[in-house]
Formats: C-alpha cells, structure tokens, sequence
C-alpha cells in the first residue's frame, strides 16, 4: 500500500540541523500520523506520498518550507503569569502562551518580576532542516481517524 490520502502511516524518523542530531524517534516509539490532514510540514507529506513499507527517504528543507525565517520583530513582551511550563524562568527556556491562535512555543529573551520578553519565533524557525524517515507501515484510516482528523493507536493521539 502507497501513502496517501485518509492512509495512517508509522516511520522512524530523524531530525538534524547543521549542528547535529534535534530529534529521534529511535529511543522511543515510532511516530504514527494520518496524511493528508496537515499533521505534518507541507513539504513532509509531499515528499512521503506513494511512498510504501520499507521506504527510506532523506528530505533538506530550507527555512520556507519548514518553521519559516526568523523575524528579529518578534520580540515581545508579554506578563510573566501568561507564561505556562514552568515554575521558575530563566533567558533560554521555552514556555507556551495562549494567543488568538491557539498556543505558541516562545523562547524567554528577558524575564523580570511581572513582564518577560520573549522571542515569538519557532525554536526551529531560520534553520536548514534534514529529515531522515523510514517507512514502517502504511494502512488505510478508519472512518474515526478520518473524522478526528488525527491517527490513534500506537504512537498516534490517545483519548482519555
């Protein structure tokens, strides 16, 4: 079976930038996703359809095509009590605020007693991507995955 559209794939993958190794799903369990419900990077989907078991694919994406360019606009400053993830704050950490959009991963530039500065930049946004994917199954979707519009089982989203 070829990945497409309304198919649960499960992969091994790897992400690098120029500095070495981001992320791997080796020490943990495979990642499973549903295609074509914007689970995953445009690119990333684009670059697994009609591919099938056993695939191995290496993929370099540029900054458009992943987390976008770096904005040096993006600092902002924001009350400390928004800031969710932690209890104590240091510069370089990476804490969630709630926006209009939904929740965004922020960087703390400058923290002070009530506001902190923050850098609303993707921790990945400027950087040359490699992915390293390994195709370990590819399966229809059920009508409930489909209609969730996200994979379940192993490695996929639960429900409590």
């Amino acid at each position: 079976m070829k990945i497409s559209q309304n198919t649960v794939v499960q992969l091994h993958y790897k992400l690098s930038d120029e500095n070495g190794l981001l992320e791997s799903s080796a020490q943990s369990e495979p990642l499973l996703y549903l295609h074509g419900h914007q689970n995953m990077l445009p690119a990333i989907e684009a670059a697994l359809t009609d591919k099938t078991i056993g695939d191995k694919l290496d993929l370099v994406l540029a900054p458009a095509d992943a987390y976008g360019e770096r904005r040096d606009d993006a600092v902002q400053s924001v009350m400390v009590k928004h800031l969710q993830g932690a209890k104590k704050w240091k510069a370089g950490m990476t804490a969630v605020v709630e926006t209009e959009q939904g929740p965004r991963q922020v960087t703390i530039v400058k923290i002070g007693m009530f506001k902190a500065e923050v850098d609303t930049n993707h921790p990945l946004a400027g950087k040359t991507l490699t992915f390293n994917f390994e195709v370990l199954d590819v399966r229809a979707a059920s009508d409930e995955e489909i209609a969730h519009g996200h994979a379940h089982g192993v490695g996929g989203h639960h429900h409590h």
